[in-house]
């Protein structure tokens, strides 16, 4: 069995090899996260001016009075701003797995590169990946029952390298990632919840903090919330919260949710070594035999086998093929 590297050995290194990439990831991550967000401001935005504006247009067109047209017309006019958050929400969750794979060349070379193809390597495995995001999302529900928050708690830190399994075990169905990680975690509970608490201290709450204060100081904050007020004036409060409290503290949920989302990578490399690590220190017979083909290759079987003539584009192969030459 391979020695394991300690918990804050590999917070150290994953923090070292993100920001080493740190404008290669910032460029790769802009759309998931910044998509989202414009996508949502732009429901909200049009959504507010149709209902500012109802009024007049139901005076000046009287058909517009029946309901269920009134529905349907702010689905369609709000289409655009849906149609922006769901691809640059699908494209976050691919980069869950995206970044894992990532990681590989990373170990190479410290460096990573040809972003379209590590995304291809998820994409071509769609339906799986929604699988597992399915299961994910079915253990969410079910965590949002207080009576079960313990017993959910004690499984997150089990089920934490599903999406590494399921990048670099591509056999394994999404029940089978699962099992994996809860195989990998058994015995390594305690290092792992640690590596899952720096991560999480970090990420989701030293960072957006910073930010956060960091805006206030300059003032950005209060001008966000200013510019917020006009909706936030038009909703229905409790009597002990005010709309410049709830301005701030959308703008604050804001701040916090770009930041958390930005370092996905870093949690995602993190995750990936720990895994690694555990999958050499496995018997022979649990463990995962590393493929020394390189992502091209992975990338041109799996075309083959699963597509036929339905082949990748030979330019992001070809790219690819020389990015590893290189190395």
């Amino acid at each position: 069995m391979a020695k394991k590297t300690s918990s804050l050995g590999i917070f150290t290194e994953a923090i070292g090899l993100y920001f080493s990439n740190f404008s290669k990831f910032m460029k790769y991550m802009t759309f998931p996260v910044l998509g989202q967000i414009g996508g949502l401001l732009l429901v909200f935005l049009i959504t507010y001016f149709y209902t500012q504006n109802m009024p007049p247009l139901i005076e000046k067109f009287p058909n517009l009075s029946n309901v269920p047209l009134l529905i349907g017309i702010s689905f369609v006019i709000t289409l655009p701003g849906l149609a922006i958050f769901c691809k640059a929400f699908w494209e976050y969750l691919v980069a869950y797995g995206a970044v894992n794979s990532m990681y590989e060349n990373m170990q190479k070379s410290g460096k990573v590169y040809d972003f379209e193809a590590h995304t291809e390597l998820i994409k071509r495995r769609a339906l799986p990946f929604i699988g597992l995001w399915a299961l994910f999302g079915v253990f969410q529900l079910i965590a949002i029952c207080p009576l079960f928050w313990v017993v959910c708690g004690i499984l997150t830190v089990y089920f934490v390298l599903v999406f590494q399994v399921f990048t670099f075990e591509p056999e394994l169905s999404p029940v089978g990632c699962v099992k994996k990680s809860l195989y990998l975690i058994k015995g390594h509970f305690s290092q792992t919840f640690v590596l899952m608490a720096f991560a999480g201290l970090l990420t989701y709450l030293f960072i957006p903090q910073l930010f956060i204060k960091l805006f206030e100081l300059a003032g950005i904050n209060e001008l966000l919330a200013n510019a917020l007020m006009p909706v936030i004036t038009q909703l229905q409060l409790p009597e002990f919260v005010t709309h410049s409290d709830a301005a701030m503290f959308t703008i604050h949920t804001f701040i916090a949710q770009i930041l958390i989302q930005y370092t996905l990578p870093m949690r995602s490399i993190m995750w990936s070594m720990w895994y690694q690590d555990l999958n050499k220190s496995l018997p022979a017979a649990g463990r995962k035999t590393s493929s020394k083909k390189r992502p091209s290759e992975v990338l041109m079987e799996e075309s083959h086998k699963k597509y036929g003539k339905k082949k990748l584009d030979r330019n992001l192969l070809r790219r690819a093929s020389e990015k590893d030459d290189e190395q």
